[in-house]
């Protein structure tokens, strides 16, 4: 059964006095290290750089959110792993060695890094985990609901292909990294708007997310569905999605199907507003990655009523159940509401989106 995600908004009205020093309110927080003030190091491990968003919005989000949290006094010690488990390993280990107050773990396996996770609890330094929800003794989970971003693509995707959809109409299926949980939940929503009504013809689980590996799998779904015999394409996200578009047109396919995203990344956007791509599930970083640092910043400090009222949701991971968590919703964006989404809250310009080569496209799209 679905968790309830609770609002961020009204999260953030909660801890409207969370910068304002040491509450001595302990709550739920015996785990943490003991109460600090605002000289803290909050340890920030991002898994990778293919998609823009970690550099471009979480780690200066969460840098930002934590100074002011702090009167400017608390840090943030930032490693990215660039997709390799292995470093992301050594990188974590660096920060117990640190001894940073507290850790928000962007996995890149979820599983292979839960030894370092129980280093880290055995060394007296919570871990919240961070967009992917790792294994091992995890204080804190917050993220998107990943239920809802399959759903969402799901339902886009019967959307496009209209009224004569068809039970035999054909979808490949690109998934995202069998290493990163998200995925996994990514695919169950959009397999729960799309079995029985369209065919799978051909599923992918990418490696890495990467780009050039999802360009390589839709080659392979060509060659063995044929290229007009595809209705329908759904891609995890949005960087697959470049690749997913490159290789159909690199067969000669001039009318794409219809393709789903994540992320809503500034290329994509573009390439909704031209019609290559149909849409992308638009996720408001800004909330996730404040919200994480008012998590680490009010555990590490001892503040227990505002991280319980940060986490009133519960999830179960294949190791730790009933962790307290926050659960930030999601939205589908298609050429309709690119102008209430990204725009509206300050992702992109309009400048950004409309450079001269698809100036012609936001014109016909009241994009102005």
């Amino acid at each position: 059964m679905r968790r309830i995600a609770i609002s961020v908004a009204a999260s953030s009205m909660v801890l409207s006095l969370a910068g304002c020093g040491v509450l001595h309110a302990t709550g739920d927080s015996g785990d943490a290290s003991p109460t600090k003030g605002n000289d803290i190091t909050v340890g920030l491990l991002l898994p990778e750089t293919a998609n823009t968003r970690y550099e471009k919005f979480d780690h200066p989000i969460i840098k930002e959110k934590v100074a002011s949290l702090t009167k400017q006094q608390g840090k943030v010690e930032y490693a990215n792993a660039g997709a390799n488990a292995a470093k992301q390993a050594a990188q974590m280990q660096k920060m117990i060695d640190d001894r940073v107050d507290v850790i928000l773990l962007d996995a890149v396996d979820a599983h292979a890094i839960a030894a370092q996770v129980k280093k880290a609890k055995g060394a007296g330094i919570p871990v919240i985990a961070y967009d992917r929800l790792a294994e091992g003794p995890i204080d804190a989970y917050i993220s998107f609901d990943n239920e809802l971003v399959g759903e969402a693509q799901g339902r886009s995707l019967l959307e496009a292909l209209g009224t004569d959809i068809d039970s035999s109409d054909k979808v490949v299926m690109m998934n995202g990294s069998p290493t990163d949980p998200n995925a996994k939940q990514f695919k169950q929503g959009a397999l729960s708007e799309l079995n029985g009504k369209v065919t799978i013809a051909a599923s992918f689980d990418t490696k890495d997310w990467k780009a050039e590996n999802a360009e390589a799998n839709m080659v392979r779904a060509i060659n063995d569905i044929g290229k007009d015999n595809i209705a329908a394409i759904y891609s995890a996200n949005d960087g697959m999605a470049g690749g997913v578009i490159k290789a159909l047109q690199a067969a000669g396919v001039a009318d794409l199907p219809p393709i789903t995203g994540q992320d809503a990344e500034l290329s994509a956007v573009q390439r909704i507003v031209a019609g290559e791509q149909y849409m992308s599930v638009y996720k408001p970083y800004p909330d996730e990655a404040e919200s994480a640092a008012e998590m680490a910043v009010a555990k590490v400090q001892g503040k227990g009523i505002q991280f319980d009222a940060l986490t009133r949701d519960t999830v179960d991971s294949p190791t730790t159940k009933g962790i307290p968590a926050q659960l930030v919703q999601v939205s589908a964006m298609t050429k309709k509401n690119i102008d209430d989404t990204v725009v509206a809250d300050g992702i992109y310009k309009i400048s950004d989106i409309c450079t001269p080569k698809y100036k012609t496209a936001c014109d016909a799209l009241g994009l102005k």
